[in-house]
């Protein structure tokens, strides 16, 4: 008597069910290896911040700024007045992540748009 069809015999079920578990492992394990600027991107109050939105903005700051500016700049998604800060310094390095960050900001907006 089988009770399963042939694609789920034992080989089968153990693949069906291994890629069941490695998707759900990824589902888990992707939130906790977010970027920073994608977890602010997530848990920030703004209507448009869908998961593939706070993605796209995450993989442009992968390739545009550094990972301590990807530090900095995640904290500007919880208090925007930081950003205003560094755009205003006459500190050489803060005038410098501003530039970066425009430039960052431009390419998010045309690539995830």
């Amino acid at each position: 008597m089988k009770l399963l069809p042939t694609c789920l015999r034992p080989a089968g079920l153990c693949a069906v069910l291994a890629a069941q578990v490695l998707t759900a492992q990824i589902v888990f394990v992707q939130p906790a290896q977010a970027g920073a600027i994608e977890r602010a991107c997530r848990s920030s109050d703004r209507l448009a911040a869908s998961p593939a939105l706070c993605n796209c903005i995450q993989k442009v700051a992968n390739q545009q700024l550094s990972s301590s500016e990807r530090r900095t700049v995640s904290k500007w998604f919880a208090d925007p007045h930081q950003a205003q800060v560094v755009r205003q310094s006459s500190n050489k390095r803060d005038e410098q992540l501003w530039l970066r960050y425009k430039v960052f900001g431009d390419t998010a907006a045309k690539t995830c748009g």
